[in-house]
C-alpha cells in the first residue's frame, strides 16, 4: 500500500506541471504525424522500388509481358521511359530516383522465342540495398518471363498453328500471376509492407517513451538533493517500498502514454495496432517497464537536473538512430541492422511492427517483449546498486 502512496504522490507532482503534458503527448503526436509525411505518408503511395523500363522493342511481344511480370512484384514497380539515353538512366540509378533501369534490345522478343541468347541490359548500383533488391526483383521477374518462353516453345512443338507459341506464353505468364498455390509465411523481423505513419509512429512513441523520463527523473532527483528520500527511511517506509513507489509511479506514467499514443495512431493515423489487443497490451507493459527501469537509474547516476537531461538525450539519440526509431533498420546493411537488434529500441519498434504492419499473430510479439523485459531486470539491478538515498 505505500508503494501505491508514494506513486500516487509522485504522479500528482508530474500532473501539476504543465511541461509534462507537451513531453509526453503533444510533441510525440506532432513529430509521428511530420516523420510520417516524410516517410511516405500512411502507405497511400506504391511503397514498391521504382525500376525503370527503356523499351527498344516495343512490337515486340515479350515487353508487354516483362511489364506484367514486374507490375506484380511485391519487391519492385516498373516505371515505362521513353526515348531516355543511357547515361541518363545511370544518372537517376546513381541519384536512387529509380533503384533499377532495364533496357529492351531491339528484336529482343523474336530472338528470345527463336531460342536465341538475347540480353536485357539492366543497371543497378550493387553495393545499395535499395539496388541489391531491386535486381533480385528483377532476375526474379526475367526468370519467369524466359521460363514462359521456353514452356510455351515446348508445348508449341508439332503445332501447325504459327500463334501456337504465342497462346503458350500468354498461358504460362497468367499461370505466373494467377498460382494455382498460394503460400503464406509469417516471418517476425521481416517486412511485409511499409507504411510511413506505421514506421514514424513506432518510432515516436519509443523516442518520447525516453525523453518523457526526464519529468519523474527530476521528481526523484529533487527528493534526494532535499534529502527527503533519506528522511523517509526515518519512517516505517522500507528502501524496497520506496524504489517501488517511483518506479510505479514512471510505469504508469510510461503505460498511460504509450496506451495513449497508440490510440491516437490506432484511430488517427490509420496504423492499427489494437488488431490484436492482449499482444498489444503485453508490448505496452514491457516497454513502460523497461523505460521505468531506465528512469531509476538515469536519476540514481546524475547528480543534477542537467545531467539528467543530458543523459536522457543521450540515450534518446543513441538508442533512437541505433536501434531504428528514426528511419527503418530494413533500409540499412546487414551489419548495421544486426547492432542495431543489440539495443531494445530495436525489439520494441519490430514488437509494434510485427502487430500493426506486418499483421503478424500475437505470438509474434514474444520474443520482442522478452528481451525488453530482460533489458528492464538489467537495468532495475544497476540503478538499485547505484541507488543513493542521501
Amino acid at each position: 500500500m505505500r508503494i501505491v502512496t508514494l506513486a500516487r504522490k509522485d504522479l500528482a507532482q508530474i500532473a501539476r506541471d504543465w511541461k509534462s503534458a507537451l513531453f509526453l503527448l503533444a510533441m510525440p503526436i506532432l513529430f509521428t504525424w511530420l516523420f510520417g509525411l516524410l516517410f511516405g505518408g500512411g502507405g497511400e503511395t506504391d511503397p514498391r522500388l521504382p525500376v525503370g523500363i527503356l523499351d527498344q522493342d516495343p512490337a515486340g511481344v515479350l515487353s508487354s509481358h516483362l511489364e506484367r511480370l514486374l507490375e506484380a512484384s511485391d519487391a519492385v514497380r516498373p516505371v515505362l521511359l521513353e526515348d531516355v539515353p543511357t547515361d541518363e538512366l545511370e544518372r537517376q540509378v546513381r541519384d536512387e530516383k529509380l533503384a533499377a533501369a532495364i533496357i529492351v534490345p531491339a528484336g529482343f522478343s523474336d530472338e528470345t522465342l527463336d531460342g536465341q541468347a538475347t540480353r536485357l541490359t539492366l543497371i543497378v548500383d550493387p553495393n545499395s540495398p535499395a539496388g541489391q533488391a531491386a535486381d533480385r526483383g528483377v532476375q526474379a521477374a526475367v526468370a519467369r518471363l524466359l521460363g514462359a518462353v521456353e514452356a510455351s516453345r515446348l508445348s508449341a512443338q508439332g503445332s501447325s498453328d504459327p500463334a501456337a507459341v504465342e497462346q503458350g506464353l500468354n498461358l504460362a505468364v497468367d499461370g505466373w500471376l494467377q498460382p494455382q498455390v498460394d503460400i503464406k509465411v509469417e516471418r517476425a523481423g521481416l517486412d511485409a509492407g511499409y507504411d510511413g505513419f506505421a514506421q514514424a509512429s513506432a518510432g515516436m512513441i519509443v523516442l518520447f517513451a525516453i525523453f518523457g523520463l526526464i519529468t519523474p527523473g527530476y521528481v526523484l532527483l529533487a527528493e534526494r538533493q532535499s534529502r527527503t528520500l533519506g528522511r523517509m527511511l526515518t519512517t516505517t517506509a522500507t528502501r524496497t517500498e520506496i524504489i517501488g513507489g517511483h518506479v510505479l509511479a514512471m510505469f504508469t506514467v510510461g503505460f498511460l502514454q504509450i496506451t495513449l499514443l497508440t490510440l491516437f495512431g490506432q484511430f488517427a493515423l490509420g496504423v492499427d495496432y489494437w488488431r490484436q489487443p492482449l499482444a498489444m497490451l503485453l508490448m505496452i507493459a514491457a516497454m513502460a517497464l523497461w523505460t521505468a527501469s531506465l528512469g531509476l537509474f538515469i536519476s540514481a547516476i546524475s547528480k543534477n537536473e542537467n545531467q539528467v537531461v543530458l543523459i536522457a538525450l543521450s540515450c534518446l539519440l543513441v538508442l533512437g538512430l541505433m536501434g531504428g526509431a528514426i528511419f527503418p533498420l530494413d533500409m540499412t546493411s546487414s551489419t548495421f541492422c544486426t547492432i542495431g537488434h543489440t539495443l531494445p529500441t530495436a525489439w520494441a519498434i519490430d514488437g509494434f511492427q510485427d502487430i500493426a504492419l506486418r499483421g503478424l499473430s500475437g505470438a509474434a510479439v514474444l520474443l520482442p517483449a522478452g528481451v525488453l523485459f530482460a533489458y528492464a531486470a538489467l537495468f532495475f539491478v544497476l540503478a538499485v546498486r547505484r541507488f543513493k538515498f542521501e
